[in-house]
């Protein structure tokens, strides 16, 4: 007995596929695709027949898409291969296909199935594993910016990125990472300074913007493009918070200067997803940064604590012996500073300390180190010194600085310094023998009356 024929004609059938079904030539012409064409790729059939597929390829894709088509012609086996389409739409699609050549027809049949949704999850937990490993592997702010932007770039178009950060303390916003087409790094500026990214941190919520629908943006918004200062305007702007435990830290940004780049909702969610992750990694960065600078400057002062001074001079050293220069340590205590804690309190004892530590640095160049290793005690450390006058100038405008008169809360004040000098290799070769003499010549000055200064005088080390 012959069955029944189908009642549902054969292109219905093929038509109500959530799959695309596509009959291309060996030169990916179309002749013929479904009607799920248009949930994937967002052309209606009959805008794709008659077109060669080449056209719709991601262009990252399709040199290896090509090549192997070529393949399936040549072997004939069946072909299963994954690659990225551009949609109508500008979005990127990610398909699955399964494809066989048909030599008698000298055509292609395939069938692509839409697997964005589980790639997309994919690259997010990738991401995210990315996010956290370099959370604990760059060394700073700087490499996790730059290693953050690798990850984002993979999940979507990052040519230009940017992070901003929210200091509360300050009320200020801030750019450590801005990689941008056209335009530089902006200035630190409050968060009231009426910019995109700064609407993002205030209001804590995402923002896209495209050049065709800014009129749906709020009237806040809108305001603000208005009057955006001058600088190259994109196309296409996506911003996301960064939300940590103690709140907003900051934005993430991407932006695109060219109509074939564009963004989209899925990519707000996208971006605002990783966001959490970049956040808590940031935050995290931000407490070793302090932890560390706890370890080695000073907390009244911020200048290197003695740790951190020892390094410094140890370095200082190493390269002093290989480019046979000489360098100069100066200590310095100051003096009267008791009475001053004791007339007018400790509080004004800090400020003075302050006062001093700032004073100190306007005294020497930028590859100098000042650094306070306890109480009223500080060292002045001179990579480079070309000869021993050139020290004891140094020392002398410091005391001259130093005699100067303070005024702390309003009330005036009066101390004076008393500096020892020690020299490399004059003196000393060692860190430890350099700070002693300078140690000893300070209290050799202050032992003659204080607010002067002396050279050590005690020859170096036999064969040194």
């Amino acid at each position: 007995m012959t069955p029944d024929p189908c009642p549902v004609p054969l292109a219905n059938v093929i038509d109500l596929l959530v799959d695309a079904i596509c009959v291309v030539r060996a030169d990916t012409e179309i002749v013929f695709i479904s009607a799920a064409s248009e949930r994937i790729f967002g052309y209606r059939p009959e805008e794709m027949i008659g077109r060669h597929m080449s056209e719709f390829m991601h262009p990252d894709d399709r040199e290896r898409t090509l090549l192997h088509a070529q393949q399936l012609v040549t072997s004939g086996a069946p072909g299963y291969f994954e690659n990225r389409y551009v949609r109508k739409d500008g979005r990127v699609v990610d398909l699955m296909w399964t494809a066989r050549w048909s030599a008698q027809d000298g055509v292609r049949v395939a069938v692509a199935r839409d697997i964005t949704g589980r790639k997309r999850a994919e690259s997010m937990q990738a991401a995210l594993y990315a996010i956290s490993e370099a959370a604990h592997t760059t060394a700073d702010l700087g490499a996790l910016f730059q290693r953050v932007h690798q990850i984002i770039a993979g999940l979507l178009p990052a040519r230009n990125f940017f992070v901003a950060l929210y200091d509360a303390e300050r009320d200020e916003l801030s750019f450590p990472y801005f990689v941008d087409d056209f335009d530089a790094a902006p200035d630190p500026r409050p968060l009231d300074s009426g910019t995109l990214s700064a609407e993002v941190v205030r209001s804590g919520e995402p923002l896209l913007l495209r050049s065709d629908d800014v009129s749906t943006a709020n009237e806040r918004v809108r305001a603000i493009m208005a009057r955006r200062p001058i600088g190259h305007a994109p196309l296409a702007w996506l911003g996301v918070p960064l939300i940590a435990q103690r709140g907003v830290i900051g934005a993430l940004v991407v932006q695109s200067y060219t109509g074939d780049v564009t963004y989209s909702d899925d990519d707000t969610h996208l971006l605002q997803f990783v966001s959490t992750q970049v956040a808590a990694a940031i935050e995290r960065k931000q407490i070793e940064a302090r932890l560390n600078h706890m370890a080695r400057y000073d907390h009244l002062t911020d200048l290197p604590n003695r740790a951190l001074f020892r390094d410094r001079l140890q370095n200082a050293l190493t390269r002093a012996r290989r480019d046979l220069e000489r360098v100069a340590m100066l200590y310095l205590d100051l003096d009267r500073f008791k009475e001053i804690n004791d007339q007018l309190g400790h509080a004004a004892g800090d400020l003075l300390l302050c006062e001093v530590a700032r004073r100190l640095g306007s005294c020497v160049r930028e590859s100098d180190t000042v650094g306070r290793l306890g109480g009223d005690e500080f060292a002045v450390l001179l990579p480079r010194i070309v000869k021993p006058e050139d020290a004891m100038a140094v020392a002398e405008k410091i005391r001259r600085e130093l005699h100067r008169p303070f005024e702390l809360d309003g009330r005036p004040a009066t101390v004076s310094a008393s500096i020892g000098i020690a020299l490399y290799p004059d003196h000393g070769d060692s860190e430890d023998a350099l700070l002693k003499l300078a140690d000893d010549a300070m209290y050799a000055a202050k032992r003659r009356g204080g607010n002067r200064l002396l050279m050590s005088t005690t020859p170096p080390p036999a064969g040194a």
